[in-house]
This record gives structure tokens, C-alpha cells and sequence, in this order.
């Protein structure tokens, strides 16, 4: 879900219509508000799915329930005024709590407190972070102070790279050094797709395969003193860790 479909970034990889510019409210919805309208969304869209032959009904009447939220749908999150209430009010739900940023509003970063938090690093230097994130405003030295928060941060953390050759898939050593101001539990590169409304500002040539991801990301993980904990071949993607294990959150 998303408190927000406002964003202060222009990215080239992202499928979403960016270009379409979207206004804050005037006044917002209230936290309570937002989760309980989540909850019947949510309810409304899996109902339809008890009248298929094909359905595990003991899941689906489960699925009802739901444990987990994802506040990253589409938008920048932190955009959302109260953020830290709207986490606080999904916990007395009894639900986990998974925030992306981009890390342009730090102070906001510095006040959630999510189950995990994640940030979004797309360029190792500010000349290239201009070329792929196109932001609304000079937000390089926000996001340096969101890493540097992360490092202090009590919940468990992650920061993701989406790798576009030709744009971003460059200087591992420049990503080393900003993820180190970080220090993240976890360190996610990904290769961009093809897909949405990216199809209008990248080719399919700008899509790294799996082998070129994983030899990226070894690149950093060397230079960051991690080590590769999974990787999927089929989604291109490859988590790093510190000790180049995976733990649960307790």
C-alpha cells in the first residue's frame, strides 16, 4: 500500500507514469483512516477468489487476516506527514511493517520505526543520481544523511540498488563507500526490467542478466567487506550480507 502516490524523484527505471505530476491534499487522511480502508481493500479484493474450484480455502479464509504490510507500492512514502503514527497504528494491528524510501527526507527517516527499513540507492556519486533519479529539488546530501541514520537505526535495515546498464551499473567502490555509511543488515542489487512506462525512457538493452548482477554485486560485496547470502536467478536479484547469513526477524 501507499499513504502517498506524490514523489519527489523522476527515476528512469521506475514502471510507474512519473511524468504525470500528482498534488499533495490539501488535508490528509488520518492513520486510522488509511488502515482501516487498507483492511477492506484488502478483504474486498481476495473475496471474489472463494468461488474457484482451483482455491486453497483453508489459505484463503487466512488471507482475511493479513500479517505483513509493504508501505512502497508506488509514491514516496516519506512524503506522508504522519508516517511514524500510521507504522505505529498498523502494530497495534498485530502486523509487521516494510518501509521503502529514497531517503530525500531525512528527518522523516530519522523518525520511523518499521520492522525493516529500507532505502533506495541508485547511483554511486551525485552526477549520475542526476541522470537516473531526475529529482524535484538538490536531495544528494539528504540522502547521505539518510545512510548515515540507517547506521543508527534500532530496526532491522536494507539498502536496494537497481541496476540499469549504461545509466547506474558503474564505480562498485563509489556504491561501497555510501553503503558503508550505512552499514545495512542487508545490501539488495537488483537489474532494472523492462516494464510499465520505463518502456518509454529505457530499451531492453538496459536490462543487466543475472550473471552481470552477481558479478556486480561481487564487486561490492568485496570492496564492502560482505559476502553473497542468496541471489534468484529467475528475478536477477542478489542479497549481500555482512556475515553472508539470512535471520528471521525475532
Amino acid at each position: 500500500m501507499t499513504p502517498t502516490l506524490a514523489c519527489n524523484h523522476r527515476c528512469l527505471h521506475c514502471w510507474r507514469a512519473v511524468e504525470v505530476p500528482v498534488e499533495l491534499p490539501r488535508v490528509w487522511d488520518s492513520p486510522e483512516e488509511i488502515v482501516k480502508d487498507v483492511f477492506n481493500e484488502h478483504r474486498r479484493l481476495i473475496s471474489g477468489y472463494g468461488g474457484s474450484e482451483f482455491m486453497d480455502k483453508t489459505r484463503w479464509k487466512e488471507a482475511f487476516s493479513p500479517k505483513h504490510v509493504a508501505i512502497s507500492l508506488s509514491g514516496e512514502p516519506t512524503i506522508y506527514p504522519y508516517l511514524p503514527e500510521l507504522i505505529e497504528e498498523f502494530h497495534k494491528n498485530g502486523m509487521t511493517t516494510f518501509v521503502v524510501t529514497n531517503g530525500t527526507l531525512p528527518e522523516m527517516v530519522g523518525k520511523i520505526k518499521p520492522t525493516q527499513l529500507y532505502i533506495s540507492l541508485n547511483a554511486p556519486d551525485e552526477r549520475i543520481y542526476e541522470k537516473a533519479c531526475s529529482p524535484l529539488g538538490n536531495s544528494w546530501e539528504n540522502i547521505i544523511r539518510s545512510l548515515e541514520i540507517l547506521k543508527r537505526s534500532c530496526t532491522r535495515t536494507a539498502v536496494r540498488i537497481t541496476l540499469t546498464k549504461y545509466v547506474n551499473m558503474v564505480d562498485p567502490q563509489g556504491y561501497a563507500r555510501l553503503i558503508e555509511l550505512a552499514k545495512p543488515d542487508y545490501v539488495e542489487l537488483k537489474a532494472y526490467m523492462h516494464l510499465g512506462f520505463s518502456r518509454k525512457r529505457l530499451s531492453p538493452d538496459n536490462m543487466p542478466e543475472h550473471d552481470e548482477v552477481l558479478e556486480f554485486s561481487g564487486q561490492v560485496a568485496r570492496e564492502l567487506g560482505y559476502c553473497i547470502a542468496d541471489g534468484s536467478r529467475g528475478s536477477r536479484v542478489v542479497l549481500l550480507s555482512e556475515d553472508g547469513g539470512k535471520h528471521n526477524i525475532v
